[in-house]
């Protein structure tokens, strides 16, 4: 088994210690940072199609996306000084959890796999209100917005946030996706989307939908 096969391996069974050593290592022994970003990519694949044919639970999603995000801690300088700066991505997405809601798990799980996937992800946090989304927007001229709700009051801030798109002219530029364990073909018409899901995983290859990504 190879340093890139032991690396994807220690991600998929969750092997924290073992993936960031290994990381370090192969960036040490002066390996090709995209390549390791292949490996970690592979890995989180995995957890992602084993998590959606339900072998993998929430909890193991959980923690996959935690050591992608610390890997890629340590991997961004030099995935960076590799590419420039320059990554090509597939999409840009603007994420936050709306405004009177401040739960964030799932909605930090969506980032790591649309990160995972090629997505240039813009993570607003929690309590985000409609302007400040409208303004990230603007500046990233994205492709995608992620409106993550866990409270049922979240359906107001998420309508009030696809209006302040149609005053601003942008709605028809963008894709509105809502996250969250409410939100439904209700919540979907109320606000005005063009798609929701309560499932990380399913939202981000609707997101590769939308943007006809493979």
């Amino acid at each position: 088994m190879t340093k890139f096969e032991s690396l994807t391996e220690s991600l998929v069974d969750m092997e924290e210690q073992q993936a960031l050593e290994t990381v370090q290592s192969l960036l040490d022994a002066g390996e090709s940072a995209q390549a390791i970003l292949g490996a970690l990519s592979e890995g989180m694949n995995l957890v992602g199609s084993r998590y959606s044919s339900q072998e993998y639970f929430l909890a193991d999603l959980v923690f996959a996306a935690e050591i992608f995000k610390q890997s890629m801690e340590i991997l961004g300088p030099a995935l960076e000084a590799e590419t420039g700066g320059e990554r090509e991505v597939c999409g840009k997405i603007v994420v936050g959890t709306v405004e009177g809601d401040l739960h964030d798990i799932g909605k930090n799980i969506f980032v790591a796999l649309a990160r995972n996937a090629g997505f240039a992800v813009n993570d607003l946090g929690i309590d985000v209100s409609p302007a400040t989304f409208i303004e990230q927007v603007k500046r990233d001229r994205a492709n995608i917005v992620g409106m993550s709700g866990i409270l049922t009051m979240s359906v107001d801030p998420m309508m009030r946030t696809v209006e302040a798109l149609e005053e601003a002219g942008l709605r028809d530029e963008v894709l509105v996706l809502l996250g969250g364990l409410p939100v439904d073909d209700r919540w979907q018409g109320a606000v005005g989307s063009d798609g929701y899901t309560d499932n990380a995983y399913e939202g981000v290859q609707m997101c590769k939908a939308f943007m006809e990504v493979a």
